[in-house]
Formats: C-alpha cells, sequence, structure tokens
C-alpha cells in the first residue's frame, strides 16, 4: 500500500512539473510573439549599452536690459523679477555691473558619428551658447543646425573626429501599450540618471502645438530630461523625452521616434523644416455628422471650408465633403490628417478620396509650403412650427462678425425659445441653418419652405454651422 502511494505521489510531481514547464514555455512563446519584455531583473546591461550616445545639454543666454527670464530657468517664481518691481518697475542696472547670464540644463542623444545630436527646441531656444558633454565628461561648444519650434525639436552638431556612439533607432510605431521603457537624461543636472516604466499610452494630445502625438510613460521624466531619449528593451530610440505633468506623477510624455526621423532628415539638409498645406479647415465626424452624410463606418475627416486658391480649392475639394483617405491611407480624425499632409513633399500629387452626395470619389491634389500667414437682418421670420427657432437672413457683415467669413450661405438663428424643441435639441442663437434635410437653405424662405414640408411627428434634420467649432448635425421631432 505504501509503494503504491509512493507512485501515486511521484506521478503527481512529475505531472505537475510539467503543468509550470508548459505555462512557462507559453509565457516565453507569448513574450516573443508580441516583442513584449516580461520586468527584467534589473536594466544594467541596457544603460551601459546606450549611455555612450546620451549627452548633456548646457546653455547660456545674456540677459539684456530689461529682458524677461525666458522658459528654460523655471526656478524662480517670479521670472527673473523681484516682486517689488510689479509696483516700482524693474531696478536700474550699473553701467559697471555685468548683464546676467541665464542658464539652462537639458538632455540629447547621438544620432550618427558626424556629431549630429537630437534635443528639445525648448532646451536651446534663444541661446547665445551651447555647450554639449559627453559621456566621458569631454565637453564640446555645439552648433545649431536648425529648429523646429511645432514640434518641439532642434538638431545639434559638435566636431569631434572619433568615438562618438550613436544610438540606434527603433519603430515607434511598434510600441505596445504595457511595454518596459528607459528614460535616460541628466534631471536637475544630474547627468546620465536612468528611469524605467511602462508605455502607459500612444497618440496623446496635449496641447503642446498642431502636431501633438505624444507616447506617454511612467518612466520618472523630470526638469532637464527634455530632450534625452527613450528606449526600448533592445536598446533603441523609440522617443524623445519632451513634457511632464508639473502636478502629476508618473505622466510623462515623449515625441515617437518615428515622427522625428522626417523632421531631423529636413533639418539636417535645410536648417528648417518644410510642410505641405491642403489649405482646408476640417473637423472629426460626430456620429450624428456621421449619419447625416450617410458615412457608413464614421470614420473620416469633415471639410468645414475651402480657401480660396488654396490646393483643395484648386484640386476640386468643396465644404461638407468628407476626406476619407490620402494616397489610399484611411482617415479616421482630423490630427491624422493634419499629420499625413505635414510630412508629405511640397509640390506632391496627391490622391484624395472623399465621399460626397453618397458617392465617393478620387481627387488629385497638388500640394503647396505651409506658411504661417495664412446682426443685422433682412428679413425677420417668426418662429417655426414647434421648433422655437427665430432666424434671419444672414449679411455679410454679421457672417464675419460671427466667424463664418463674409461669403458664408445660410439663415442665422437670432433667438431660440426657452424650453422649445429647438433648445432641448442644443440649437443655439448664433447658429447658421445651412441646410434642412439635406437641402441646402440660402433665405429665411428657403428654411421655412423645407420646415414645412415635415409633417408632424417627423424629424427634421437641421445642419449647423457654429462659428469656428464647425458643422453641427441636429434631428428636432415637428
Amino acid at each position: 500500500m505504501k509503494s503504491f502511494r509512493k507512485i501515486v505521489i511521484a506521478i503527481a510531481i512529475i505531472f505537475s512539473a510539467g503543468i509550470i514547464a508548459g505555462v512557462a514555455t507559453q509565457l516565453s512563446a507569448a513574450s516573443q510573439d508580441t516583442g513584449s519584455y516580461l520586468a527584467p531583473a534589473n536594466f544594467s546591461a541596457l544603460a551601459e549599452q546606450v549611455k555612450g550616445g546620451v549627452v548633456n545639454i548646457r546653455v547660456e543666454k545674456v540677459v539684456k536690459e530689461n529682458e524677461e527670464i525666458s522658459h528654460f530657468s523655471r526656478g524662480n517664481p517670479f521670472r527673473g523679477k523681484t516682486p517689488f518691481e510689479d509696483f516700482f518697475g524693474p531696478f536700474p542696472r550699473g553701467d559697471n555691473r555685468p548683464a546676467p547670464k541665464q542658464r539652462g540644463l537639458g538632455s540629447g542623444f547621438i544620432i550618427d558619428r558626424s556629431g549630429y545630436i537630437v534635443t528639445n527646441n525648448h532646451v536651446i531656444e534663444g541661446a547665445d551658447t551651447i555647450i554639449v558633454t559627453l559621456s566621458n565628461k569631454k565637453e564640446y561648444e555645439a552648433e545649431l543646425i536648425g529648429r523646429d519650434p511645432k514640434t518641439d525639436m532642434a538638431l545639434l552638431r559638435i566636431e569631434h573626429s572619433k568615438g562618438l556612439t550613436p544610438l540606434a533607432l527603433g519603430d515607434s510605431d511598434a510600441l505596445t501599450v504595457g511595454e518596459w521603457v528607459v528614460a535616460i537624461g541628466s534631471p536637475f543636472g544630474l547627468e546620465q540618471t536612468v528611469t524605467a516604466g511602462i508605455v502607459s499610452a500612444k497618440g496623446r494630445v496635449i496641447g503642446a502645438g498642431p502636431y501633438d502625438d505624444f507616447i506617454q510613460t511612467d518612466a520618472s521624466i523630470n526638469p532637464g530630461n527634455s530632450g534625452g531619449p527613450l528606449i526600448n528593451m533592445k536598446g533603441e530610440v523609440i522617443g524623445i523625452n519632451t513634457a511632464i505633468v508639473a502636478r502629476g506623477q508618473g505622466i510623462g510624455f515623449a515625441i515617437p521616434i518615428n515622427l522625428a526621423q522626417g523632421i531631423v532628415e529636413q533639418l539636417k539638409n535645410n536648417g528648417e523644416v518644410t510642410r505641405a498645406w491642403l489649405g482646408v479647415g476640417i473637423q472629426d465626424l460626430t456620429e450624428e455628422l456621421g449619419d447625416y452624410y450617410n458615412i457608413k463606418d464614421k470614420k473620416g475627416v469633415l471639410v468645414t471650408e475651402v480657401f480660396e486658391n488654396s490646393p483643395a480649392d484648386k484640386g476640386g475639394i468643396k465644404a461638407e465633403d468628407v476626406i476619407v483617405s490620402i494616397d489610399g491611407e484611411d482617415i479616421d480624425s482630423g490630427r491624422k490628417l493634419s499629420g499625413i499632409v505635414a510630412n508629405l513633399p511640397v509640390g506632391k500629387r496627391t490622391r484624395i478620396t472623399i465621399q460626397r452626395n453618397g458617392e465617393r470619389k478620387d481627387l488629385s491634389v497638388e500640394l503647396a509650403k505651409r506658411t504661417d500667414e495664412e446682426m443685422v437682418a433682412k428679413k425677420p421670420m417668426k418662429e417655426s412650427d414647434n421648433l422655437g427657432i427665430k432666424a434671419a437672413d444672414i449679411t455679410p457683415e454679421i457672417a464675419d462678425r460671427l466667424g463664418y467669413g463674409g461669403d458664408m450661405k445660410g439663415v442665422v438663428v437670432l433667438e431660440v425659445k426657452k424650453g422649445s424643441k429647438a433648445e432641448k435639441s442644443g440649437v443655439r442663437q448664433g447658429d447658421l441653418v445651412v441646410a434642412v434635410n439635406h437641402v441646402k437653405v440660402k433665405t429665411v424662405d428657403d428654411y421655412l419652405k423645407e420646415v414645412n414640408r415635415v409633417d408632424e411627428g417627423k424629424k427634421v434634420k437641421l445642419l449647423l454651422r457654429r462659428g469656428r467649432a464647425g458643422f453641427i448635425a441636429l434631428a428636432i421631432t415637428k
């Protein structure tokens, strides 16, 4: 009997060991299949592998008389002034007193052996002198090759004959949420600081600029980390550490390296970034707008305005078209559309697929260079039956005042009766009624004609333009 029990116990141990080994094998396989990594025992080997390519950046600027201290001196809550200056004005400086110097710290990383270094624009902006310190403590004065404030990127170069160790660049599109990453830089001037965390989110928009597309991470990023690399577990740069949430913990943001590479190339070749321009005002599709324009998958971007003589105007794009793809790549947000267009070469003949009046159509548009320069009524009407809207024909003066443009056509809402169906449906004073049940209206008479066609209990579908916010589709039961 005892021998039998021993045999059973032995079989159970062997069986359990098999299960454990199988689970371990499955976990390992899953990790390899997804390209993800379980938490490493330590990051020593990774830190040693990449430290030679990470640099400390020290900047210096001579502050002129009465000039306000700029953003890279963040320690003084009075921004370079004493609190008394708000009442008495700036204190004069003696003629023999040297002009004060403003200093700042940041990070960067080497991208090739010829001495090119990537960092943030806000690290070096306005600097008179830029000093780069390598991991071996050698210092070099850097030349500013170019910068791009819109994406907060800058490219530097140092004269260095040999011994540079550039970092390998990875694929930020291949990142997965939850993947381990390492941030390296000089927070508070403490060089070669390594912090680890995971990718918390991708595609974050934080209001930093028109091309926001940040990687969010909980790897500690502090002042001075700006411009340093965010590294994956292969030792590749997949982001540029850029922003932090001052009152938050574990919330940092990095520019995806895939976005950065094209900008770096332009800065290297031209010293500046030239972006293509389509020339349209756009907004994302809401569920209601998708229904109104019969977009089945609710994907696309609504064109709210086409600028005169722009590439879009010349290519045949019209207001209320829905852009669904560019050169075959699906468009699901205005941010994606702006990013794709901005990264296309100026002068490129681009295929833009739109949906207009329920039909899809391909248009050929030649993109141009983007530049940075770029309430009296005629016939008041009574409230329309059961809706609660008092409106009038729009004049060019009213259109300009309300932000619609002088040539905008439609019927302006002068008043919305309190408690009415129109108010409950979201109609507001100042809205411009552009169409009723898919029929465009230019006058109050047009508006009344279309509203009166609708039977009691049926829906009146309104397409409204609201200031510079774009189009809004509403349905009101009559």
